[in-house]
């Protein structure tokens, strides 16, 4: 071997050895996030388990500790999700551990059971399901959710698998869909711009809605079905630019089950989930039409638009026909006090009225509407821009999200009214995921220009004030927060004195015993009592009852009801007539009862249970009251249905 080729091979020897400068450069910004994440979210962790502290002594700067530290980890995670040299890996475990930091103020809130309204209802359905094995059984608490079974009996089956309690099952589906949802959005958003900064800028962007802290991590069948949701629209879209036959059909069917899933969980989702689809459809026809371009993909949209209305209706016409009677009340009654309002008469609600939150937080509440108004205009700029140079159907789907974000800012009306102010948060985790879609190569293509170091500065300032303002405007500090008991408040509906007299009546009168009840005390006979309360509609009056003045005679109508649906017990708690609910319920949204800042009812409106000969006082306690009602010693009275 000559000198010379004895040195080239040492030359490709050593070349061998030496690592290679990309990776090191790899390695070292890894290492480098690794180290900074890992101190931000234990910095973060603490501050939130110092403000959760801080809010059961009753302190008042839980708010500035809990956002202390939301941000201190949040920023600097969104900060290593877009950089340019980010690898796949990277961006990867920085939306997982996002995921999973941002569940953390639920888990905080409440670990070992249910707290919120309608996480009594869920819990207790998995449970019902679990001991029985039977679907479709009607809820006491929310009576609508029975015939979409789709959330309680995959809880009940891991809980059954596991060896889990339901609860903690619950927690570990929660989590994973939590994970899930963040995942799904930078997905969803990869299907149109192939840009991977693109989907993580648009995951974050949608973890600003005012659904993704608190509401769509409880026990709820909208926290599972958005999950299916934004899988469905992912594979979608990926179906609608499949370039085979057989890879379109696939796509479909797999579609159709996806709506089938999001169907059988939760009915707003299901609905929306085939509007999406077709908006989309409609903005590919529409461009197909005028360019003579994506005709396969919007006849592969409508296909995914009928198949998704077929299931829908289906499920909606032949196994939960009650959906449409369940949700126009609600609709119907909204519009109806959004007309007042915009005719000048009262009937509005006033924002943070008597709120213990602090002064910036209400104020970025109020700022957070315009700042994304501003994003969208943005967005849409940009759109109109790249329209003719972009993937044409990219510009069609991009177009039908614009759609889709460009709801949110109506909805944002209906927050004013009493009955539309539910609705228009529950929209939002939808409203937001068009808007997360079509701001994100917004954020990108600013962060591509010069000044990149001040222009990220203000995005990263304009995160945290649609972060803070987003939840301050969405969930009020007692479903945030901890606290001592607080009549009217969904969360803090648990005390000792009402889960005393729920566990007495599961002990001595047993399981599904039908009683009378207000909202708050239903939420826990209802779960942890195992009983069917109910808590008054329009069409079966039961806050009658309440209503009727002492020595006033009660409706024969109501109390022929209550026979013959055969109601044994009413229970009154008469704090009622000492205090305001804290959201300003007694028994239901659309209640006719007087809201006008005093107690609604009288000492003597409840207290005149006690010498009606047709009920029995069986529990008597500090404020909760139970009777038996004993309708034999009404006689003919009630004994058919009166006029």
């Amino acid at each position: 071997m000559s000198a010379t080729t004895a040195g080239i091979d040492a030359g490709r020897s050593s070349r061998t050895r030496l690592p290679d400068a990309g990776l090191l450069r790899g390695g070292r910004e890894t290492a480098a996030c690794a180290l900074t994440l890992t101190v931000s979210a234990a910095a973060g962790a603490a501050a939130l388990v110092v403000a959760f502290r801080r809010a059961e002594w009753g302190g008042n700067d839980q708010f500035a500790f809990f956002w202390a530290g939301m941000l201190i980890f949040t920023l600097p995670a969104a900060f290593w999700g877009v950089r340019r040299t980010a690898s796949t890996r990277l961006r990867l475990a920085v939306l997982v551990g996002y995921a999973l930091f941002t569940y953390l103020p639920k888990l905080l809130r409440n670990p070992s059971g249910p707290l919120y309204h309608d996480e009594y209802a869920h819990w207790g359905q998995a449970h019902d399901i679990l001991l029985d094995g039977r679907l479709f059984e009607q809820n006491p608490i929310v009576r609508v959710i029975g015939e979409y079974p789709g959330l309680h009996a995959t809880v009940a089956s891991l809980a059954a698998l596991t060896g889990l309690t339901v609860w903690h099952a619950a927690l570990l589906l929660l989590i994973t869909t939590h994970v899930l949802v963040v995942l799904g959005v930078a997905v969803l958003a990869g299907q149109l711009w192939p840009d991977p900064r693109i989907g993580v800028a648009a995951a974050f962007v949608y973890s600003l809605n005012s659904s993704f802290l608190y509401f769509d991590t409880q026990l709820g069948y909208e926290s599972l079905a958005i999950t299916v949701l934004i899988w469905a629209l992912a594979g979608g879209l990926r179906t609608m630019r499949a370039g085979t036959r057989g890879a379109r059909i696939g796509g479909v069917v797999r579609t159709v089950l996806f709506a089938l899933a999001t169907v059988a969980t939760h009915h707003l989702t299901a609905l929306w989930l085939t509007g999406v689809f077709g908006l989309i459809a409609l903005a590919c026809t529409v461009v197909s039409v005028r360019r003579r371009e994506l005709v396969t993909a919007a006849r592969t949209g409508w296909a995914l638009t009928s198949g998704t209305a077929l299931v829908v209706a289906f499920w909606m016409g032949a196994v939960a026909p009650r959906t449409g009677s369940y949700l126009d009340p609600y609709l119907g009654r909204a519009l109806g006090q959004f007309g007042g309002l915009a005719g000048g008469s009262s009937g509005g609600r006033t924002l943070f009225s008597g709120s213990v939150a602090p002064w910036w937080e209400q104020n970025t509440a109020f700022v957070a509407p315009g700042f994304a108004l501003l994003a969208m205009i943005g967005a849409t700029t940009l759109w109109w821009r790249r329209r003719r140079s972009a993937d044409p159907f990219t510009t069609a789907a991009s177009a039908a999200m614009l759609l889709v974000g460009a709801l949110y800012f109506p909805a944002t009306l209906l927050i004013l009214t009493p009955s539309g102010a539910e609705g228009a948060r529950r929209s939002w985790a939808f409203s937001y995921l068009g808007l997360a879609v079509v701001v994100a190569p917004l954020i990108i293509a600013l962060l591509d220009r010069p000044r990149r170091v001040f222009t990220g500065s203000l995005l990263l300032c304009g995160c945290a004030l649609m972060l803070v303002g987003n939840n301050a405007a969405g969930m009020n500090p007692s479903y945030r927060f901890p606290g001592p008991p607080v009549f009217g408040s969904d969360t803090r509906a648990a005390t000792p004195e009402v889960l005393a007299a729920a566990a007495w009546m599961r002990e001595t009168q047993g399981r599904e015993t039908r009683l009378v009840a207000d909202r708050y005390s239903g939420l826990i006979f209802g779960s942890y009592g195992e009983q069917e309360p109910t808590t008054g509609s329009a069409t079966f009056p039961t806050y009658d009852l309440y209503l009727a003045q002492p020595g006033k005679p009660i409706s024969p109508a109501l109390l022929h009801q209550l026979r013959s649906w055969r109601f044994e017990f009413l229970v009154v708690d008469r704090r009622m007539a000492e205090q305001v609910p804290d959201i300003k319920i007694y028994f239901e949204t659309n209640e006719p009862i007087p809201h006008d800042g005093r107690p609604a009812f009288t000492k003597a409106q409840l207290a005149k249970f006690d010498t009606m000969p047709w009920l029995i006082k069986v529990y008597d306690g500090p404020h909760v009251a139970i009777y038996r009602f004993d309708f034999d010693s009404l006689g003919a009275k009630i004994a058919r249905n009166p006029r």
